[in-house]
């Protein structure tokens, strides 16, 4: 099975702050090619100390790197109409699509896969999912945090993780583990996901017309949770467009959330102790590994206005 491993470093909290980007190329069961490129991101030269700490990339590091656009050219023809997979795709692919927009770039074709997600199904039962813990778990030593190393050894665990489950092919791996293959195309996206049952609180009195469900939709079947501060619409209009669309109104953030909608304050605010619990616990789940977007209020009428998964 032939496919590509992504990883991105960012410099900021901002989705379109990509510093580094490393990528490995796997043919016939084997690593063919590791290739990293540093990235000076458009908040140059300002760095968070946080993502500092986290990678040791520095301003100075990527002082005479290409933008983000510059590299493109090259990078576009190695991932075009390619199968991806990431650790822990949505932060990835949301850097990726984050990029593009903030470069208005079109977006590349392409499918891709979490191996987040069917670690899970792989090897149950752990503490962690971390591509640390996985590693470790499979004797994969690597430098955490920099983007080829990161890149390279996703793809061994990949490898790993295909062999133990005979898994030789895109198809096989979404009908064995009942994972849903990731989309990125021209007007947009479509996530990747596991299919898992919901055993949370849902909003009451709310129920969906299953003739305008949209199974292509990327609300379809996940879990949402609204932000009661939403403005633009009312709220029982919000829960009501998400039923209709197959979505699941859900009132509490827990580990089985797909997605919070926020306000645009809401998104904004710096202060921890302005942070509503719901928010705060979106934080700490995404901090520990689950597969939860935070998306803003305008995000959400966008994709509601088009009925098409474009989400940008």
């Amino acid at each position: 099975m032939d496919f590509i491993t992504l990883d991105f470093e960012t410099a900021t909290g901002e989705r379109h702050s990509a510093c580094e980007i490393g990528i490995t190329v796997v043919k016939d069961n084997r690593i063919c090619d590791v290739i990293s490129w540093l990235i000076k991101p458009p908040s140059y030269p300002y760095f968070d100390y946080f993502n500092i700490a986290i990678h040791g990339i520095r301003p100075k590091d990527v002082e005479n790197a290409p933008t983000f656009a510059e590299l493109w050219l090259e990078l576009k023809p190695l991932i075009e109409n390619q199968f991806l997979i990431a650790h822990n795709a949505s932060f990835d692919m949301s850097v990726l699509r984050g990029t593009l927009d903030f470069y208005n770039l079109p977006y590349p074709n392409l499918k891709y896969s979490c191996s987040y997600i069917f670690s899970k199904k792989i090897w149950e039962g752990l503490p962690s999912y971390n591509l640390k813990a996985l590693c470790n778990l499979n004797n994969i030593q690597f430098r955490h945090h920099r983007a080829g190393a990161d890149s390279e050894a996703t793809a061994k665990l990949v490898m790993a993780a295909f062999k133990k489950n005979e898994i030789n092919s895109v198809s096989q791996l979404s009908t064995k583990l009942r994972i849903e293959i990731g989309e990125i195309y021209e007007r947009g996206y479509k996530p990747s996901r596991a299919k898992k049952p919901f055993k949370g609180k849902q909003i009451d009195g709310v129920f969906g017309d299953k003739l305008k469900n949209d199974s292509n939709h990327i609300f379809y079947n996940q879990i949402v949770v609204i932000s009661e501060k939403m403005k633009s619409v009312p709220l029982n209009n919000a829960y009501q467009m998400i039923a209709d669309i197959g979505g699941i109104n859900a009132k509490n953030v827990t580990k089985s959330t797909d997605f919070l909608i926020l306000t645009r304050e809401e998104i904004a605010t710096n202060d921890s102790n302005l942070l509503t619990t719901k928010h705060k616990r979106a934080i700490n789940l995404i901090k520990n590994g689950s597969y939860l977007e935070i998306i803003s209020e305008e995000q959400f009428l966008e994709n509601m206005q088009n009925r098409y998964p474009i989400h940008r």
